[in-house]
């Protein structure tokens, strides 16, 4: 069971109030005794008696206090030692780790015994869970940054060397060749944009145009614009059950919404494949899932793949892979609706999209 820490803190002030109770009590007993034996043996001696009685009296007071004094100087001595010592050490362990997180090692952690049974133990394992946190954005920080320069190098190059061999007179600058320089713009055009998005997304000025849309409606209108893309590729693009419902949003994000996550679906599905969306009812909202046959996902992958430029297959090609921005444009839209998007693996992959109705 755990105990917070003010309750131990409690009970250690409740026994420290007991143990000087229990010493005064202790002292005033054995002294006054001591002294009524003493009173009474000089009595016998034929001593004044008011006199004998004030001066034994007056002595068993002074001695009792002095030793109650005395004891409990020493119990709350040794009892803030201990105290300090059980709350200085946790902390002043918790400031090292910090100090060597602040200088770049992220794969620190502080020793933890089973679940925390204080707040002091809390505070532990919550610095742990931060570390873990960081730990894991650097990571994705250097995939980002080598996915980043491998978006760009690549067009950069392949436009380098178009330029260089029509420079040189290796190649004629032919429509041909004119045309794939232009696509290489276009990829690096795109790659841009989407970043500008995301920025536009994070920054706290960003609104939405909510109305009422009707989710049907605006599911329908992805649906037959991407058709000839399916029927390209040999893929099923399927409609399930969509509850006819309208909810308050901004139609043109939610339509790319919808737009990015079937489109991420067909990428990924082979020809004979299949892509369903359909979605359920949920209390206070809809939850709109998008479903493939495709390569799927690992499962230790699916808490990563809405980060920027994250690839599962580091080594897909990219015009496979895409710029690596569709799923996290897709998160960000989505919370910004005050919802929720997630991924699930199966025997390929599954979307969900979970949005308030209002």
């Amino acid at each position: 069971m755990k105990k917070s820490l003010s309750f131990r803190l409690s009970v250690l002030l409740i026994i420290y109030t007991g143990l000087i109770l229990l010493l005064a009590s202790f002292t005033i007993i054995n002294a006054t005794h001591y002294h009524f034996q003493l009173y009474g043996n000089e009595m016998e001696q034929g001593h004044n008696k008011t006199e004998l009685l004030n001066t034994h009296l007056e002595q068993a007071i002074i001695q009792s206090v002095g030793m109650t004094i005395g004891g409990a100087l020493i119990v709350a001595l040794i009892l803030s030692i201990y105290i300090a010592k059980r709350i200085s050490s946790p902390l002043i362990s918790m400031k090292n780790l910090t100090l060597i997180m602040a200088r770049g090692k992220r794969d620190v952690r502080l020793p933890l015994k089973g679940i925390p049974k204080d707040e002091l133990g809390e505070l532990a394992a919550s610095i742990n869970h931060l570390a873990d946190q960081l730990q894991q954005q650097e990571q994705l920080r250097v995939s980002m940054t080598e996915n980043i320069a491998h978006e760009l190098r690549t067009p950069l190059t392949t436009l380098n060397s178009y330029l260089a061999a029509i420079q040189d007179g290796i190649w004629e600058a032919t429509p041909e060749r004119i045309q794939s320089s232009r696509e290489e713009i276009h990829r690096l055009i795109h790659l841009v944009n989407d970043l500008e998005e995301l920025q536009t997304l994070s920054s706290p000025d960003f609104d939405l145009s909510r109305e009422e849309v009707q989710l049907v409606k605006s599911i329908d209108q992805v649906i037959n614009f991407m058709q000839p893309s399916f029927s390209e590729k040999g893929v099923v693009l399927e409609k399930g059950i969509i509850p006819d419902i309208t909810i308050y949003a901004d139609e043109h994000r939610l339509i790319q919404i919808w737009t990015n996550l079937i489109s991420n679906a067909l990428k990924f599905t082979q020809a004979n494949g299949k892509v369903k969306i359909y979605g359920i009812m949920k209390p206070d909202g809809i939850q709109i899932t998008v479903e493939d046959t495709g390569i799927g996902i690992p499962d230790k992958e699916l808490s990563n793949v809405f980060e920027r430029f994250y690839r599962v297959d580091k080594s897909r090609n990219r015009k496979m892979g895409g710029g690596g921005l569709g799923l996290a444009i897709t998160k960000a839209l989505v919370e910004r609706h005050d919802g929720q998007v997630w991924a699930e693996s199966n025997a390929g992959t599954l979307f969900h999209v979970y949005l308030p109705l209002k």
